[in-house]
């Protein structure tokens, strides 16, 4: 999935983003073409955990459990597994460190894993996507809807989510709230 047009990338809403999907979200961008681009937004947790919403048959060895993160608007019903380690069976390659896959049998192995590289703390079980159809995205970033990033996996997966939208821009150099709508995005 890496390599295509901007993706892999990280999205950062504007702070003038009125789209409540979307208002100071970071989206893990995964593909960008000219089919249209798919990304997982990584920085809403939800209240939910795997261990109320999943049943696993047979059950796990241990109680462990992972929060379910809001991945976008789209297909909320499906889940999306983010890891920092190549896991073993279908996965598909992101970037260096981030690795995507939508196998219940690699849930599984995360949530049985003790390995703190494949475990619970290092990946990011999302509902749903974030998608756009054919020159949209592109289009938004003509507009200033968003600003783009580096893929940092460390930034993805350690620290506070609630201040991820902010750290990234600041890591741009940039003060988040000192910046107006413009033609273009910072690279």
């Amino acid at each position: 999935m890496g390599g295509d047009g901007l993706a892999p990338t990280l999205l950062v809403a504007m702070p003038q983003m009125l789209d409540p999907n979307f208002e100071r979200a970071v989206v893990l961008l995964c593909k960008h073409d000219d089919e249209g681009a798919l990304g997982f937004i990584v920085n809403r947790p939800s209240e939910m955990t795997t261990a109320e919403l999943l049943n696993f048959e047979p059950p796990l060895a241990e109680e462990r459990s992972l929060t379910i993160w809001e991945g976008g608007p789209v297909s909320q019903e499906r889940g999306w597994l983010i890891t920092r380690i190549e896991p073993e069976g279908e996965s598909i390659p992101i970037c260096a460190g981030v690795w995507l896959s939508s196998s219940q049998a690699h849930l599984r192995q995360v949530l049985e894993n003790e390995q703190a590289d494949l475990g619970p703390e290092s990946s990011r079980l999302l509902l749903g996507y974030a998608g756009w159809g054919p020159g949209q995205l592109d289009q938004e970033l003509l507009e200033s809807t968003w600003l783009t990033a580096p893929v940092d996996p460390t930034t993805i997966f350690h620290g506070p989510p609630e201040t991820l939208w902010e750290r990234v821009i600041r890591g741009l150099g940039v003060d988040p709230f000192q910046i107006t709508p413009a033609p273009g995005s910072i690279h």
